[in-house]
């Protein structure tokens, strides 16, 4: 038997002489569960964006995209692209062409980044799932070309849902030099209509930039031959995207870029990790002068047993085991305020996922706050609670048992 654990686990719940004693242990019982159960919900909420921002991107960006390093547009018929995109794991691939050019709609002008696409590009994404207005997925038709423009792209321009005019594009004519006496002969200018459809990917990189129109479009106005910007890849079900990606890389060499979908959107991910670990840091803090709470507690327990730390010293209990049975108590004080406080927040972000009682309103993407609880994050709060529970501990009941023996 673990003699100091024993006695330490029967001073936490045995009564004490002095009754104030009593609540200030559950004071610090409660401290400790409290800053534990913020800092669950908090990191389980940014789990919940995340994985929601993660959602939207996935109906617009592919599971993998392969780039140029250098320069902007390569050939897809590159051996190494023919070989990687031909891997017996890829379901299916599609070229794309991403450039800025200009819109005008009446008075109004905008600056966009126009998409080329091919027809299958519903099937290499969840693009359908974002699309608002009378019309389906439709990029030309019977010598008509069509744009599907971004929410924020409309509502800028005052398009609406469906421009009855067509719509301008201009962009720079390739290796043309603009000519002071006839600037617009180094532009070309086409026409897009409207099928009656925008999107909405709730995301402004997205909603106030993007044109999404057929291949064959973009290569006319950008004055493209075969020549692509990406190439999107969609993989077969149960595949490991990771190993895919390093194998793809491994056959492109340095020439090209593989990214995944957390890769194409890196900036935004890695804001949010980062506000994710200032929150982690910062309720640790709280969680550091909660365990003060524990340090008070500490003292006049050590005060109150007065007695039977001479009882065990007479029976031959060296001074190290008598500081270890308070340090294991100040410990268990961490230990059971973590639990609790564990316990409760799993249970209030259930509550939160199921029912949504914390609503954001109804100008937000979604009615209440998102919640996603992982296991990893439990376990790491956790850790900190015992750690940083350990670490406050240590010092002043090692300095305090040092002043009570010198008194027996």
């Amino acid at each position: 038997m673990n003699l100091p654990l024993y006695i330490a686990k029967r001073y936490l719940f045995s009564k004490k002489k002095h009754n104030a004693i009593n609540i200030i242990s559950a004071i610090s019982v409660c401290g400790v569960a409290l800053a534990t159960l913020a800092l669950v919900c908090t990191l389980s909420v940014f789990n919940g964006f995340h994985e929601m921002v993660e959602g939207l991107f996935t109906a617009f960006d592919p599971q993998l995209k392969i780039t140029a390093k250098q320069g902007t547009t390569f050939s897809p018929q590159d051996e190494r692209i023919v070989k990687a995109v031909g891997l017996p794991e890829v379901e299916m691939v599609a070229q794309t062409i991403e450039e800025n050019a200009m819109v005008q709609y009446k008075d109004k002008q905008l600056m966009v980044t126009i998409k080329g696409v091919e027809d299958s590009f519903t099937q290499l994404t969840d693009f359908n799932d974002i699309l608002y207005g009378r019309s389906e997925f439709l990029l030309q038709e019977e010598g008509v070309e069509y744009g599907i423009l971004g929410m924020g792209v409309a509502s800028t321009l005052g398009t609406g849902l469906q421009f009855v005019d067509p719509l301008p594009v201009i962009a720079p004519k390739q290796h043309v030099r603009v000519n002071i006496a006839n600037p617009g002969a180094a532009f070309a200018r086409d026409y897009l209509h409207s099928p009656g459809t925008v999107f909405l990917v709730n995301q402004e990189k997205y909603d106030s930039r993007y044109i999404l129109t057929s291949l064959t479009f973009a290569r006319q106005l950008f004055g493209y031959q075969n020549e692509v910007t990406a190439m999107e890849v969609k993989l077969k079900a149960g595949v490991n995207e990771n190993r895919v990606q390093s194998q793809m890389e491994e056959m492109l060499g340095n020439d090209f870029l593989v990214q995944n979908r957390f890769e194409q959107q890196a900036d935004v991910f890695r804001i949010m990790e980062i506000e994710k670990l200032i929150s982690y840091l910062f309720l640790t803090f709280i969680l550091i002068i909660a365990t003060f709470n524990v340090i008070g507690s500490l003292s006049m327990l050590i005060v109150d047993k007065r007695e039977d730390a001479q009882t065990l010293r007479n029976l031959g209990a060296s001074n190290q085991l008598i500081e270890r049975i308070f340090i294991l108590e100040g410990w268990l004080i961490a230990a059971y305020g973590a639990l609790i406080g564990i316990v409760i927040g799993i249970v209030l972000c259930l509550i939160q996922h199921h029912f949504g009682i914390i609503t954001l309103g109804n100008n937000f993407i979604v009615e209440a706050y998102p919640v996603s609880v992982h296991f990893t994050d439990i376990l790491l709060i956790f850790i900190t609670v015992l750690v940083v529970g350990f670490l406050s501990v240590i010092y002043p009941v090692k300095y305090m048992s040092k002043q009570l023996m010198q008194q027996l």
